[in-house]
This record gives structure tokens, sequence and C-alpha cells, in this order.
């Protein structure tokens, strides 16, 4: 499976160096047309790090230079509804672009210039900001909060995450089950990630009186999760 990816990522990239590379590539105007018109889902291809420095408003994050993490976030992106993508100069995002193509996603196109470009023409971006880690210290006590503890690593940008979102309200509506939801900031909380092991996201943790029972990495079916809070 790793050599067909690999090998789809060398296509890509190839087809993407040629003279129809900007083929899918809208100015900023029209990109911003598309992204107001509500219709599209919105993805950033560049790091994390970049990501929290500056990003356009609702916009995904899966990094193109990580093929692994690339993967297993595009899978949750619905391959019938147009996609939007950028990076900083447009390069990333139309070797992406031209590979999302590839793989089946309808109507991808790209920002011409990338975020550079929309930026000198004095559009708007956000930042994530200067917030304070949560500590290894205060991670470990919030174990203890409840007899069962969920501990749910995760961000606002990462795909599956957002998956994640609706089942986790849901459970926590559930006024049959009694437990905490403890949140830790994936592309915050370094420290608590590195305690943990956490390398993708997202990764869910069950503590019961404060010793953990159960994790698991990616998306979790409602059910599964409601039996083991249940317990």
């Amino acid at each position: 499976m790793k050599k067909i990816v690999a090998i789809l990522f060398v296509i890509a990239f190839c087809y993407s160096c040629n003279s129809d590379a900007q083929n899918g590539a809208l100015d900023s105007k029209a990109f911003e047309a598309a992204m107001n018109s509500g219709t599209y889902q919105l993805l950033d291809v560049r790091t994390a790090g970049e990501y929290q420095s500056a990003h356009l408003k609702n916009s995904l994050q899966a990094d193109w230079n990580n093929q692994e993490q690339f993967i297993d976030r595009i899978k949750y992106l619905d391959k019938s509804k147009p996609l939007l993508v950028y990076c900083a100069s447009g390069v990333r995002s139309g070797n992406a672009a031209q590979y999302l193509a590839s793989v089946g996603y309808k109507n991808v196109s790209n920002l011409k210039g990338g975020l550079n470009a929309w930026k000198l023409e004095g559009k708007p971006v956000e930042s994530v900001g200067t917030v304070a880690q949560l500590s290894v210290d205060a991670y470990w006590a919030s174990t203890k909060k409840s007899a069962t503890v969920l501990i749910d690593f995760g961000a606002e940008w990462c795909p599956p995450c957002k998956k994640m979102e609706p089942i986790l309200k849901d459970l926590q509506a559930d006024k049959q089950l009694k437990f905490e939801l403890v949140k830790v900031d994936g592309g915050n909380d370094i420290d608590v990630m590195k305690a943990n092991q956490v390398s993708a996201l997202p990764v869910f943790i069950i503590y019961k009186n404060g010793k953990e029972v159960w994790r698991k990495q990616g998306v979790v079916e409602a059910q599964e999760l409601k039996k083991l809070l249940a317990n």
C-alpha cells in the first residue's frame, strides 16, 4: 500500500511540474468567491506550524510533504464536494491538487500564487496566536477528575477530528453516561503529546480511576465509545 501511495505522489509531482500545472488554479478574487459560496471544502496543505502562523478561515490542514499524514487526513474529505487547496506560494498545493484529482476528488482548485499572493492583496487571514501549553502535571491531574475520563487529542484544523466533533457532543449529551471529557490541543500541547507518545491525530484515551484502560488513533464509532464509557 505504501509503495502505491509513493508512486501516486511521484506521478502527481511530475505531472504538476509540466505546463499543465496551473490547470484548475484560481486567482485570489475567484478563490475568495468560491470560499464565500459555502459549497466548498477548504484545505491548507502546509505544515501545522505554518497553519498556526496564518491561515484562511475554516480551513482544514494536511501536510503535503508528510505523505502518511496527508493520505490519512484526506480520507475524511468528501470526494463529491468541490475542494479548494492552498499553500504558501501555490507550488505544494498545485502538486496536491493534481494528486487529489488523480485519486477521484472532483472539482479541485488551487490558489494561484498561494497565501503570499492572497496577503499581498490585503485579503484576511487568521492565526492561532500564542496559547499557553497544557502542562504535563495538569494533564495527569485531569485524568483523575472523574472515575471515567475521556481524553481527546485533536485540533480544529484536523479533518478526522472535525468528523468526531458531533459524536463527542452526542456522548456528552447522553445523561446515562458519566464521564469527563478533556481536550488536548494537538497543535499546541506538545509536551503532553510527547509524554503520551501521541504523534497522529486524533487519539482518544480512556482512564478509569486514573489508569489508562484504552486508547485508539483515528475516527471511532459512536457505539464503540459509548460501550467503553458505560462499562
